[in-house]
């Protein structure tokens, strides 16, 4: 905590160097944009391509670490309950991921937790081999897994091992600017023992704090949650609306439950999984790269990025999933199809992600 204190109290100065040094750069750095300067300096300060800074790490349980990261100006505040893209470079590639912000919107340092996966080669270096000092990339926060404003009377909170990531953002979020929201609010959290139980004492020490019921769920003695179970101990979850996140098969049960037994419309899920791509993924076409001069034909569902890679094009990339916005470029004419929604975008001017995005007929892009 004094670590965390310490480097507080240091950021003021270092962001007020960081807007002088911003100014200074302008006088002489034409053509070459200031930002893409100061990027090369410190990336933290590039708007570019967004870095953050680990400045703390904090060991959650045996499989599960905080990472505390100062982000520069580019980033965006993140609402409770949202995700980030998380880049890590092992072996001289990057390598993305999405994790939950658990820290509140407020804070001065972005937190994002995580859980070592078996077999996870990016998790595990997260998790356990970032030191402080370490540099990421960092796309912006998305996702709709959030509370609404007002926040409802009645709360649940359904979770098992990692899916408590994006519910403690909103505790944490609630406790610290409507703490009576809290007040009979009911928490469900599950893993296989007291010791694996990711924010374990926080939540004992918010319960008794605000008024919260915390549920506990050791797995490994008590089985699995089921749709009954939790019935069993939270009687009036019908008249609750609750926040689940947690393991596809949880998830399943709770929405068969709800469908049969209570209003679909008073759940929420946050599934951790890629998203699956739409099956109305553009037509294809011909996609001109002005800047380089470089045409592409495109098949449907084939992303630009690819296109152009296989015509020869040398074009920014990134994580090559659609989180860093890395590989952005503005639509000049056309219209293109997000690969993972359908949604066809076709107003000049709007910036397309060419890794997630294929030809809805010929388009111009700016790159």
């Amino acid at each position: 905590m004094w670590e965390a204190r310490n480097i507080v109290s240091h950021m003021g100065v270092l962001a007020d160097f960081g807007r002088r040094a911003r100014v200074a750069a302008g006088w002489f750095t034409q053509p070459l944009v200031p930002d893409d300067l100061l990027g090369t300096l410190n990336p933290v300060w590039s708007t570019s391509e967004p870095h953050a800074r680990v400045v703390g790490v904090r060991r959650e349980t045996a499989d599960t670490t905080t990472l505390l990261l100062r982000t520069g100006r580019a980033h965006t505040t993140h609402r409770a309950g949202q995700f980030v893209g998380i880049g890590t470079r092992l072996d001289g590639v990057w390598h993305w991921r999405t994790y939950s912000a658990t820290s509140c919107p407020s804070d001065p340092l972005l937190a994002v937790t995580v859980t070592a996966v078996p077999g996870g080669t990016v998790s595990g270096a997260l998790a356990h081999r970032t030191p402080v000092g370490a540099l990421l990339r960092i796309g912006p926060p998305a996702g709709e897994f959030v509370l609404p404003d007002p926040v409802p009377e009645k709360l649940l909170f359904v979770t098992a091992g990692s899916g408590i990531t994006p519910v403690m953002g909103m505790l944490r979020d609630l406790a610290s600017t409507r703490p009576e929201t809290l007040e009979g609010a009911v928490v469900v959290h599950c893993d296989r023992t007291p010791a694996d139980l990711v924010f374990g004492l926080e939540l004992r020490a918010l319960a008794a704090a605000t008024g919260m019921r915390l549920v506990e769920r050791h797995t490994a003695v008590e089985g699995r949650l089921t749709p009954d179970a939790l019935a069993d101990d939270v009687p009036d979850w019908a008249a609750r609306q609750t926040w689940a996140c947690g393991p596809a098969g949880l998830l399943d049960a709770l929405t068969t439950h709800w469908d049969r037994f209570g209003d679909p419309e008073a759940l929420h899920l946050e599934r951790f999984v890629a998203p699956t791509p739409a099956s109305d993924t553009g037509s294809g076409g011909r996609v001109t790269f002005t800047t380089s001069g470089i045409t592409a034909d495109a098949g449907p569902g084939t992303p630009l990025l690819a296109a152009g890679e296989a015509a020869g094009a040398l074009l920014p990339n990134g994580c090559r999933m659609g989180i860093c916005h890395t590989c952005v470029g503005a639509l000049r004419s056309g219209g293109v199809a997000d690969l993972r929604t359908g949604e066809v975008h076709d107003t000049p001017g709007q910036s397309v992600r060419t890794c997630v995005s294929g030809a809805a007929g010929d388009v111009e892009i700016e790159l």
